[in-house]
């Protein structure tokens, strides 16, 4: 019975999939709120180092990935591939259940696979000094760490929340070398500007964008860098995938027949899933379940519009599905998961009706976290654990059914950083939230105009 299927060094992948080859109709581009018209490599060039820029906009299949960025990925790639056979006994399902686990990276989740990536290629620019923003500090960890190996400064504005939530990711940042304020700060026109309104604001994904960005631009020894959303990020992600298929051929599997991912900005979900969208497209069967929580339903609840990546209005406009870009989520545990949009790549798919989108509540999410947790014994980050929730119910619909299924999900993190949102699930402290029509509404009446 193989419950561990693992690759050696050589199967490290040595290019990128880029699904924009594939794509059954164009992506939608990204547009300068000025002028209303498409955004070129000018208006990204104050933030972005060029190459990131050419892999944004490639529709090329194959991008070759720097033997200097694979050598940093060997630490830890490739990752390992489980089948889930003591959940699969205590669910009594007649499905096949595997999972690709991410936490096997240093920082912990599978955020350093871009984050290597980007830092290499700001390194190469000639940048000295990276910003960014993190909700749960995964990002933050993995840039911290990345920067590290190519000797560049970094700054995080972490969102102010999840700051609070989780100060061990701070001193994860700070042993790799980077500074850390909780956002909004008083260091950016950004952030006081949102001070100004709400002196007590948790903070958000989009503000901490909007201060990370405006730090990039008014700074010449620094550029910005993204841990979801665009498509230069889901690009690097796609060694999961690529990975992932080889060892379910070793296990015996053809293909998969549910692909799941948590989704908040959309890079892990599309990690695993884009490789397999290039076979459904080419006529194989396969559901795709992004998994995002009812309090941020970007894909369930949102508008298929162009909105601006951050809240106060610096970033193109980006096709995608969106609560509006001043949607003020609150403070869950699953801090990655808390952004207003979603990647445009896994918007427009999911908008062609190529994948699909499930919510749920906190509390039926951890508790799938500790069922997983006490028959798999990884205990998983808050925001793997929406994939989890959807893994057991999908898995309870095979055995009523008695249809005997694969499904495939990312792990995209451990959870040994967020013990004290299972503390507060444990002590009963935990509450769901499901985000009001109306205030959504409310929301998307701000959307910029587009003609």
């Amino acid at each position: 019975m193989q419950t561990k299927i693992l690759l050696d060094e050589n199967d490290l992948p040595k290019k990128w999939y880029n699904i924009q080859a594939d794509l059954p109709k164009p992506l939608a581009p990204p547009l300068n709120p000025a002028t209303g018209k498409p955004a070129g490599p000018q208006d990204l060039a104050p933030i972005f180092p060029m190459e990131l820029i050419k892999q944004e906009v490639s529709t090329e299949r194959w991008i070759d990935i720097p033997e200097e960025v694979r050598d940093i990925l060997r630490l830890w790639r490739p990752s390992p591939l489980y089948r889930a056979h003591r959940l699969e006994k205590l669910l009594k399902t007649p499905a096949k259940i595997y999972y690709k686990y991410e936490g096997v990276s240093p920082p912990g989740s599978h955020k350093p696979n871009t984050a290597v990536a980007q830092a290499y290629y700001n390194m190469k620019a000639g940048t000295t000094r990276i910003t960014t923003e993190t909700g749960a500090g995964q990002w933050g960890s993995a840039l911290a760490f990345s920067c590290a190996f190519f000797g560049l400064k970094c700054t995080v504005y972490m969102v102010k929340v999840s700051y609070e939530q989780k100060p061990y990711r701070k001193s994860m940042m700070q042993t790799w070398g980077a500074e850390v304020f909780p956002s909004p700060t008083n260091k950016t026109n950004a952030g006081r500007t949102i001070l100004a309104k709400d002196p007590n604001s948790q903070g958000s994904l989009g503000i901490a964008i909007s201060e990370a960005v405006e730090d990039a631009a008014t700074h010449d020894d620094a550029k910005y860098s993204l841990g979801s959303v665009l498509n230069h990020v889901l690009l690097h992600q796609t060694v999961i995938g690529l990975e992932a298929k080889k060892q379910l051929q070793m296990a015996g599997e053809g293909h998969p027949d549910i692909v799941i991912g948590c989704v908040g900005g959309g890079s892990n979900y599309a990690g695993i899933s884009f490789p397999f969208v290039k076979d459904k497209l080419d006529g194989h069967d396969i559901d795709f379940i992004g998994v995002e929580p009812k309090s941020c339903p970007s894909l369930t609840k949102g508008e298929f519009a162009y909105d601006f990546g951050d809240t106060v209005g610096l970033t193109p406009l980006l096709k995608m599905f969106t609560l509006g870009h001043d949607f003020m989520p609150p403070g869950i545990h699953a801090g990655g998961l808390r952004y207003h949009g979603m990647a445009p790549l896994v918007s427009h798919l999911t908008e062609l009706g190529v994948m699909n989108a499930e919510s749920y509540n906190q509390l039926e999410v951890f508790d799938a976290a500790v069922k997983f947790a006490r028959t798999e014994g990884i205990i998983p980050a808050p925001e793997s654990a929406h994939a989890i929730k959807s893994v057991i119910d999908h898995a309870l619909e095979c055995k009523k059914k008695k249809e005997e299924k694969t499904i495939l999900f990312n792990l995209s993190g451990h959870g040994l950083i967020d013990l004290g949102s299972y503390d507060r699930y444990f002590e009963g402290k935990l509450t769901d939230y499901e985000y009001p029509k109306e205030k959504i509404k409310e929301s998307l009446k701000k959307l910029p105009k587009v003609c």
